[in-house]
């Protein structure tokens, strides 16, 4: 079993539709058909949305998306049209919602790997390939690759793993037009990011992109290059061999994993509550995220 441990219900805004309850995100579309993204403080892990919430986590996500849009606005454009408040709408919704372009969106998670490790090193250890890519021997845990590799994969639902697939069956899906749009607009961006955050200490191992079509222009969707779709390293902390620091819920895992959980991952019984300690390093770790990387102080 996996999934919501509480399923929230959808906050009711007039003029706005409820489309669904994501993850992270709740959807709604708006009387001009737009789409209105909220992003709340839930996290999940192991396929489990958990039943605490890290407090400023959909700020951070909504902030650090828009902020990263900015930076990538000349390689390919966003869907975001207004960060404006629904008539209506609660003030806690403030900072956390951004009013979206209707896309046609690809199925497909567009995926950059500039480094190996999670389950491209899991791949890499049994055959020497990642998504069918043949790489060098002697790779290890967080070892950079010789060059950024688009690894795609299919978009899952919430409590289900998205599963690698090879770029010949991403065009076999979509078109090998559009396959080739993914692979060159997924390794532009992941490019740019990773220099970007290579000039403030930080490295992005890889990260995961959606994509959709307005009219025939592929447009940037989602989040982008946050701790929830990207792992980030202390550039000053990497070290091949072993599994890196970082920037994201990593910390979150290891707890629902240590033995202070009292949580057997095998079983079918869903994760327990965090701790305060576990909520508080949990938020400071995104909070730190995008200030290293914007500059900015966060409030």
């Amino acid at each position: 079993m996996s999934g919501f441990v509480e399923k929230p219900e959808p906050t009711e805004v007039p003029g706005l539709v409820h489309l669904h309850t994501g993850k992270v995100r709740e959807l709604y579309r708006n009387e001009a058909g737009d789409l209105v993204m909220v992003a709340s403080d839930r996290i999940s892990a192991y396929d489990w949305v958990l039943p605490t919430e890290i407090p400023d986590k959909g700020r951070v996500l909504t902030q650090l998306s828009l902020w990263w849009f900015d930076q990538l606005a000349d390689l390919v454009p966003s869907h975001v049209l207004s960060t404006e408040l629904p008539v209506g709408a609660p003030a806690d919704w403030a900072g956390r919602t951004l009013v979206c372009k209707s896309l046609r969106m690809v199925p497909v998670e567009c995926v950059a790997r500039g480094y190996l490790t999670g389950s491209g090193l899991a791949e890499y250890r049994e055959t020497r390939t990642v998504c069918g890519l043949a790489l060098p021997e002697g790779l290890v845990d967080g070892s950079e690759l010789p060059a950024p590799i688009f690894t795609p994969a299919t978009k899952a639902e919430v409590g289900e793993h998205d599963e690698n697939v090879s770029y010949e069956e991403v065009a076999r899906q979509v078109g090998a037009e559009t396959a080739a749009q993914l692979r060159q607009a997924t390794l532009a961006v992941y490019g740019r990011a990773r220099d970007i955050a290579r000039d403030r200490g930080i490295v992005l191992a890889d990260t995961k992109f959606e994509f959709g079509f307005d009219g025939d222009d592929l447009v940037l969707a989602d989040e982008v290059l946050t701790p929830d779709s990207s792992r980030f390293w202390p550039a000053d902390q990497w070290e091949p061999g072993r599994t890196q620091p970082s920037y994201d819920k990593q910390y979150v895992r290891d707890w629902l994993t240590s033995g202070e959980s009292g949580w057997d991952r095998g079983s079918e019984q869903p994760p327990p509550a965090l701790p305060p300690h576990v909520v508080e390093a949990t938020r400071a770790k995104y909070v730190e995220a995008y200030e290293r990387l914007t500059g900015l102080g966060w409030s």
